[in-house]
């Protein structure tokens, strides 16, 4: 038997919901962050590491340096959602318009400027392909992985459609302790803190 489109959209939708109901339940009572993929519920269940928030904090003050005032480098709740899509994240750093930050409940991922992303110790994946996938999908312009494991990292431009849905068409990697352009604006990765060894 084949659903009709728009009733495969409805239930989408329906499954969409009840698994946002379920993270804003849950959010309060369990560790770690959650998110919604194409895949499903995301649960990172580690706190994010002091090294891993020394660079999100190194990252904002270097972009906030060099943006003008009226952009800024915004980190923590609320998140960014695309309902039809399917797909709920919190990056890291969220490069957006202050004037677009107004409002209630999620950011829409189209107003961000970019996605900056600290790949996480316990779940690499899901910001080296979970993310590369869902952010050009939602409309991100430019996303940025930076890698404490390995001191590497890339910038993804110019979404552009592929057999798979949107991706991203440019990637320059890099090494920390090179400079690195995101969106308009170049920072210095000098100093990064990498992750030690277990």
């Amino acid at each position: 038997m084949t659903v009709p489109p728009d009733n495969a959209r409805q239930g989408a939708s329906h499954r969409y919901r009840a698994m946002r109901d379920f993270i804003q339940s849950m959010e309060d009572t369990l560790p770690g962050r959650f998110e919604i993929t194409k895949e499903g519920i995301v649960h990172d269940m580690m706190s994010p590491s002091g090294r891993h928030e020394l660079t999100t904090l190194g990252l904002r003050k270097r972009l906030e340096k060099v943006m003008p005032e009226e952009i800024v480098a915004h980190t923590g709740k609320p998140d960014v959602e695309d309902e039809p899509e399917g797909v709920m994240r919190r990056p890291d750093v969220m490069v957006i318009a202050e004037a677009d930050m107004d409002g209630e409940g999620s950011f829409d991922p189209r107003t961000l400027v970019a996605a900056v992303e600290i790949v996480s110790r316990s779940n690499p994946d899901n910001d080296w392909v979970s993310k590369l996938r869902d952010y050009p999908l939602i409309g991100i312009p430019v996303y940025a992985i930076f890698d404490p494991r390995t001191g590497t990292g890339a910038v993804l431009t110019d979404i552009h459609p592929t057999p798979d849905g949107p991706r991203y068409a440019t990637r320059k990697d890099f090494v920390y302790g090179e400079d690195v352009t995101i969106g308009d604006w170049t920072i210095s990765t000098e100093d990064l803190p990498l992750y030690q060894e277990p």
